[in-house]
């Protein structure tokens, strides 16, 4: 089978966290599976960016990108975040091969039409996934910062979790899973939801229910099921190590997002 996997927030700051989502990516390519890891690493650029003495600003989730951000993007999630994936990966016995978004023409951005604008923040609009494809073959994970090149040379900064969701329509995945700092989907009464029909995201955003960060994750699960990635469920990072059997067994943690 083959699976997306985004990982972010505490899962890349928390070694322990690290090293076991790291673990169970290596678990299931050894199950035979192929795998593609997407990474975020917000919290990181935030704090690189206020080192450098410069405010974060978020509208709706998206984080505001003017060209110092966006470089400083660059480095700290193409360079710093993704080999430090690549480096866990490998003390497990994994082979991976970093990448971001721009390499290899892979992903290809256009600038996300927003009003207030937001910068150099991207959406995907081509992709090309045969070097994913010669990586799978090598018996390699992938592993994609989220950064893509314009179209007008420019790189842009992709939501993680956006990217994620293109590069699993991209290549045909049977599942895309998230990997995040909380348990699910809460609802209404502040329960974890096990399933959420996407008929149901546009209630639960008009009525608060959802909101920030968890606003361009669902998009992004609305998407991607849209575009035939059979599964997509948001799991909670600390529970890794259910990876391996989740298209096999029963897993009831996290929220499984579904077509209605």
């Amino acid at each position: 089978m083959r699976y997306v996997v985004k990982l972010g927030g505490a899962a890349l700051e928390n070694p322990a966290l690290r090293e076991s989502c790291a673990k169970a990516i290596a678990e299931l390519v050894k199950d035979g599976n192929q795998v593609a890891l997407v990474h975020g690493g917000g919290v990181q650029l935030t704090k690189t960016l206020k080192q450098l003495g410069k405010q974060s600003e978020f509208i709706a989730g998206l984080r505001v990108t003017d060209a110092e951000t966006r470089d400083t993007a660059l480095m700290v999630l193409s360079g710093a975040v993704n080999k430090s994936l690549v480096a866990s990966l490998g003390a497990h016995g994994q082979s991976a091969v970093g990448l971001c978004g721009g390499d290899g023409l892979i992903f290809r951005a256009r600038k996300k039409r927003t009003a207030p604008d937001l910068g150099f923040v991207g959406e995907i609009v081509a992709s090309d996934t045969r070097w994913l494809e010669a990586i799978w073959k090598m018996g390699a994970v992938p592993v994609l910062s989220s950064l893509a090149l314009g179209f007008d040379g420019e790189y842009y900064n992709i939501n993680a979790d956006e990217m994620a969701a293109a590069c699993a329509a991209a290549c045909k995945a049977d599942a895309l899973v998230f990997l995040t700092d909380v348990p699910g989907v809460r609802g209404a009464d502040g329960e974890v939801m096990r399933w959420l029909s996407i008929d149901k995201i546009a209630a639960l955003t008009k009525d608060a229910v959802i909101s920030g960060g968890m606003l361009p994750k669902l998009g992004a699960c609305r998407e991607a099921l849209l575009q035939g990635v059979k599964r997509v469920r948001i799991l909670p990072a600390e529970l890794a190590g259910v990876l391996p059997d989740l298209c096999s067994t029963r897993v009831t943690h996290g929220t499984e997002v579904m077509v209605a």
